[in-house]
């Protein structure tokens, strides 16, 4: 998500999470995990969503080029470390889920 110009918006919540399975940990890490990934695939949807669009704006026919793109070397280890940078913050989600049964 783009801010408006001059607006700073924390990429980390604030608060306590809501807690649907107090009795079950891994139920809670799972609903962590699931939620995490709908956010990040309807923001991966928007931006699809937004170039095929503009493309259709400007006459571009991209369905042939997007089946059969083959990314280059850089574009691969771009993709791997975006692909770490993730994880990583998956595990982030999982450590203060955890967090929050070995303090409940």
């Amino acid at each position: 998500m783009n801010a408006p110009q001059g607006l700073k918006i924390n990429r980390i919540a604030k608060g306590k999470r809501p807690k649907f399975y107090l009795d079950e940990p891994a139920a809670e890490r799972l609903l962590a995990t699931v939620s995490a990934l709908i956010t990040e695939l309807t923001v991966l949807h928007k931006r699809v969503d937004n170039v095929k669009r503009i493309a259709d704006k400007k006459d571009v026919v991209l369905t042939a080029e997007f089946e059969n793109f083959a990314p280059d070397a850089k574009a691969l280890e771009e993709r791997e470390r975006w692909r770490q940078a993730y994880m990583a913050y998956m595990d982030r989600v999982l450590a203060i889920v955890d967090q929050e049964f070995a303090h409940a």
